[in-house]
């Protein structure tokens, strides 16, 4: 696994009342989420990058309001209406 080194200032800890490996975690969910969001990575993809279960990350998405659909409604009778 890369490490990745951040300069954060120490007010955004406290800001969210937060220690150091809680804000990790939080920021790795996060990111993993508006990337999934964004249909930049796959479910899949996202779980690992969260460090997350599949199962986890779906609870996540819940959390950040986020669905775990990555078809809008409009688009599955899109393809509904398209299949032979």
């Amino acid at each position: 696994m890369t490490q990745l080194t951040l300069d954060m200032p120490i007010s955004a800890f406290s800001a969210l009342h937060k220690d150091q490996n809680e804000f990790t975690r939080e920021m790795r969910i996060a990111a993993a989420v508006k990337w999934y969001e964004l249909e930049l990575v796959s479910q899949g993809r996202a779980a690992e990058i969260a460090g997350l279960t599949r199962a986890e990350f779906i609870t996540a998405l819940g959390q950040y309001k986020v669905t775990p659909f990555q078809y809008t409604a409009e688009e599955v009778l899109e393809d509904l209406a398209h299949a032979d």
